[in-house]
């Protein structure tokens, strides 16, 4: 292989990390619908009013 900028390889490990973090979050809410939260984050949410 070509000798490639460091930068390069920085961004493709970031991505591989950030995809395995998102496939092990998926999995976590998968198994527990409902996630224990703390009551502040629980009235953030509220008063946000998201719509998903």
């Amino acid at each position: 292989m070509p000798q490639m900028a460091p930068i390069w390889w920085t961004t493709l490990f970031i991505l591989f990390n950030m995809s395995f973090l998102m496939m092990i979050t998926i999995m976590y809410f998968q198994k527990t619908p409902e996630p224990i939260m703390d009551k502040k984050m629980i009235k953030s949410i509220k008063n946000l009013n998201w719509k998903w």
